[in-house]
């Protein structure tokens, strides 16, 4: 039996969710409770194709029956997590921003992605498995479990031999469903709408001689079966006949001209078409729940049209909801045919897994979100941090405490964690100013809770790697902090009589207020006192002319210790330049 974890509230979405599940799973197997007979496995199902990186859009294809399943986990029921690695799709184009690969791999177009080579210098035999290779290390740093199903090895093995036959025997009927769509008449516009995911795409552009996205259709009928060429492993082929009796089937490639016949009760190098691949998986398999993505749920697309090809194989389609795309903090909707897209790996470089599996579990499926690789990622995790306080002090709402704990822990334990979370913007601002000096760091860090403080930066890790790299890898060289080595003696000496007050009393005051709070308290309170206020005085008991003074105060600061007008949080930078080199760039 798994662990069941601290339950979680039914107001969000995911436990509706497997309330659904688990109805329809016994729907499904009905007797399974009166009979005494052991509960039916719930199957929930992903699909991703390693065609290029396997990008944060496709991510929710994952983390949403993760998710669902993880919950159903939690109740006490067996789950299989299925992710289908359509790894014997055909290479459809050379991906923009892989490193290793040029133009070179535009002769593998059309091959299985088994087939064509790993980018140079990758320890992977073949493409798929370069882009397998970093999406598995992630999804096991998220802590989520699944069983992996290679497309390659079912095809090429004949498990599916018995669904390819039933496919061809049942082709009229295939074809028939599939008419109802090829007929109809989209506006132009709708048109145009390009899907994102691999399989769609793939299915929309067409490959060799389809003369449709759902097979090979022609003078001697519809067949919904593609073989990849016997000769150039392209499938860049057509069948030109078939025998349902001796299973015989004749196809030629229009790129080599090859041309072969074969028995299909024994041959295992080709594969269904995608509009009949995936609901014969959905049958095979037992798949109660996947989701799919938005392109997937137009009229005519693969999962509206796999509803009715399922019952064709005996299945039933899985119930699940439509996803919406998941983009980045600045930059367009992603696509991985065209290469530069943030990876899962790529985000979890500079954010902690708990923080990423929250960002999916905090939105319904329906609900679009961006991951931030800018300086939004430092609003994000002072509001994840906020979430943590409430949820420790039991005064957060019951759908944020279901998000959060679905974010830090799973049906089999907690995920590790940073022992001292500290606020990550602080992290930021100290791995830029310290540029690498670990020693450094741990002082400054020290610094911020003199009471209390870190025995070792380990403790303040993994965050501190994350903020650390977010600092070197996002930040423009142009926006970094670089502390002055010697005071701006030209502006020390231009400060009129409040300028030069305001210093002093700064400086009288850094001893005495030597942490992160008591320097929050001075340099708020510099400018209240030289106007004649308490530094205690709160904004309701001050003119709002104090805020300009304060902002004045802060620039002339900044472009004493750093040349410029901002910079990290006043109490943070003064704490890493040190309070020896503060005095002396202040003209102490």
């Amino acid at each position: 039996m798994p662990i069941v974890a601290q339950s979680t509230e039914t107001t969000d979405w995911v436990s509706r969710f497997a309330d659904e599940v688990i109805e329809e799973s016994e729907r499904r197997a009905p007797g399974a409770k009166t009979s005494g007979a052991a509960a039916p496995v719930v199957v929930v199902a992903s699909g991703l194709s390693p065609s290029g990186p396997i990008h944060l859009g496709n991510l929710r294809e994952v983390m949403t029956p993760h998710l669902v399943a993880d919950e159903i986990r939690r109740r006490g029921y067996q789950v299989r997590h299925l992710i289908s690695w359509d790894d014997y799709d055909r290479y459809r184009k050379v991906p923009a921003g892989v490193p290793g690969v040029d133009e070179t791999w535009a002769e593998h177009i059309g091959k299985p992605l088994t087939s064509v080579p790993a980018p140079k210098g990758s320890p992977h035999p073949n493409w798929a498995e370069h882009f397998k290779a970093a999406m598995v290390e992630s999804l096991a740093e998220l802590g989520v479990e699944f069983d992996g199903i290679s497309q390659t090895e079912q095809y090429t093995s004949g498990v599916y031999r018995e669904q390819i036959l039933h496919a061809m025997k049942h082709r009229g009927d295939i074809d028939a469903i599939l008419a109802q769509y090829r007929t109809k008449k989209t506006p132009a516009k709708k048109q145009q709408q390009k899907p994102v995911d691999e399989a769609e795409l793939e299915a929309a552009e067409g490959s060799g001689a389809a003369a449709e996205d759902d097979g090979s259709s022609g003078s001697a009928g519809y067949f919904p079966y593609k073989p990849y060429c016997g000769n150039c492993e392209k499938d860049l082929t057509t069948v030109t006949s078939y025998d349902d009796d001796s299973t015989e089937l004749t196809y030629s490639c229009t790129s080599c001209g090859f041309s072969e016949t074969v028995r299909l009760n024994e041959f295992n190098r080709g594969k269904l078409v995608w509009k009949v691949d995936w609901p014969m998986r959905w049958a095979y398999e037992g798949v109660i729940f996947e989701p799919s993505g938005v392109d997937h749920s137009s009229p005519g697309s693969s999962f509206q049209v796999g509803g009715q090809i399922v019952g064709i194989f005996g299945g039933e389609q899985p119930i699940g909801p439509m996803y919406a795309f998941v983009g980045i903090s600045g930059m367009a909707k992603m696509s991985s045919s065209k290469g530069g897209v943030p990876t899962p790996a790529d985000a979890l470089k500079i954010m902690e897994p708990q923080l990423l599996r929250w960002l999916y579990a905090r939105r319904r499926p329906n609900q679009s979100f961006k991951v931030a690789f800018d300086q939004e990622i430092q609003r994000l995790y002072d509001e994840w941090d906020r979430l943590e306080a409430k949820v420790a002090d039991g005064t957060a709402l019951p759908a944020d405490v279901a998000a959060h704990s679905r974010a830090v822990r799973t049906a089999s334990g907690e995920l590790p964690r940073t022992p001292r979370p500290l606020p990550y913007r602080t992290l930021a601002s100290v791995a830029d100013i310290t540029a690498g000096h670990e020693d450094q760091a741990l002082r400054i860090l020290s610094d911020l809770d003199p009471a209390n403080p870190l025995a070792s930066l380990d403790e303040a890790r993994p965050r501190y790697d994350r903020a650390e790299a977010w600092i070197n890898t996002h930040v423009p060289a142009d926006q970094r902090t670089i502390v002055r080595d010697e005071p701006d003696t030209e502006l020390l000496k231009s400060l009129d009589g409040q300028g030069r007050e305001s210093l002093r009393l700064l400086l009288d005051g850094l001893a005495g207020n030597w942490s992160l709070d008591g320097l929050t308290h001075l340099v708020y309170g510099v400018p209240k006192v030289q106007a004649g206020f308490s530094a205690d005085a709160t904004p309701k008991e001050l003119p709002a002319e104090i805020k300009t003074a304060q902002r004045s105060f802060f620039a002339l600061l900044y472009q004493l210790l750093v040349s410029r007008d901002t910079g990290p949080r006043l109490p943070t930078l003064l704490l890493a330049v040190g309070q020896d080199r503060v005095r002396h760039l202040l003209g102490a």
